[in-house]
């Protein structure tokens, strides 16, 4: 059996999780991302009104790459379960369009045991996710609380 997810113990700070697969977004994700959450802004689904905005074409919903690049990141971050703590700092650097592949990598920035909680501790990482390119296209820092693997004493 495969295990998922990593226990407090397993981070440190500056370790750096490059996060598999990637994913390639398409007009049909955007489409369907942007309806289903009543996301009506007509730069994600009208070319004319994108390009007067100055956009080369319609952009993928910022919404829905960043919705990917959390998912992406959740193996490897808090699969094991833990209280999501927030997101901080979230920038989009620049816009992705459909048939682009997106991929993230996360550092360890900080973690501490809980006072509140000793059978977890805090864990925050800085998420960064690239196109195909290399190049960045978001980046964030995210806190969770994370579980540890042995009891506390």
């Amino acid at each position: 059996m495969r295990v998922r997810g990593h226990l407090y113990e397993d981070f440190t700070v500056g370790q750096v999780l490059q996060h598999h697969w990637g994913r390639t977004l398409n007009e049909t994700d955007n489409t369907l991302f942007s309806t289903l959450t009543l996301h009506f802004n007509p730069t994600y689904f009208n070319a004319p009104y994108a390009q007067e905005l100055g956009y080369k074409r319609v952009p993928l919903n910022p919404l829905l790459v960043f919705n990917t690049v959390v998912g992406m990141s959740v193996e490897d971050l808090s699969e094991i379960g833990g209280p999501f703590l927030g997101i901080d700092q979230l920038v989009y650097h620049q816009p992705v369009y459909p048939g682009e592949t997106v991929y993230a990598r996360s550092t360890v920035v900080a973690k501490r045991e809980s006072a509140s909680n000793p059978e977890n501790g805090i864990v925050s990482w800085r998420t960064e996710g690239f196109n195909q390119g290399g190049e960045p296209v978001l980046s964030y820092d995210r806190t969770n609380l994370v579980r540890k693997g042995a009891p506390a004493k």
